[in-house]
């Protein structure tokens, strides 16, 4: 059974850092490409950031780039998101998302809420 639990978001003031964390489980890590995504209120989910394995390539949008880290710890089948210099338009609700490439299937996690705000 395949799971990603996240945990780590929370209220922070703006210029505040978050840590997000996706444990997984049920699928081989190392074989995934590992996302984060986020959707504010009203508008679409987006994506945030990529990292590929075994090579940990990792990609950012625009609005994210210099903020934020993506890492994982493939021995604890561990995805990580940090957040630094965080603004009010970074207020979303955030997803982990697993591409496996041994079955081509995509898992999401459950999401957690990230408000900024003073």
């Amino acid at each position: 059974q395949v799971q990603l639990v996240q945990s780590g978001g929370g209220l922070v003031q703006p210029g505040g850092s978050l840590r997000l964390s996706c444990a997984s489980s049920g699928f081989t890590f190392t074989r995934a490409v590992m996302s984060w995504y986020r959707q504010a209120p009203g508008k679409g989910r987006e994506f945030v950031a990529v990292i590929a394995s075994p090579i940990a390539i990792t990609n950012f949008a625009d609005s994210v780039k210099g903020r934020f880290t993506i890492s994982r710890d493939n021995a604890k089948s561990t995805l990580y998101l940090q957040m630094n210099s965080l603004k009010p338009e970074d207020t979303a609700v955030y997803y982990c998302k697993a591409d496996v490439s041994d079955s081509g299937l995509t898992y999401w996690g459950q999401g957690t809420q990230v408000a900024v705000s003073s």
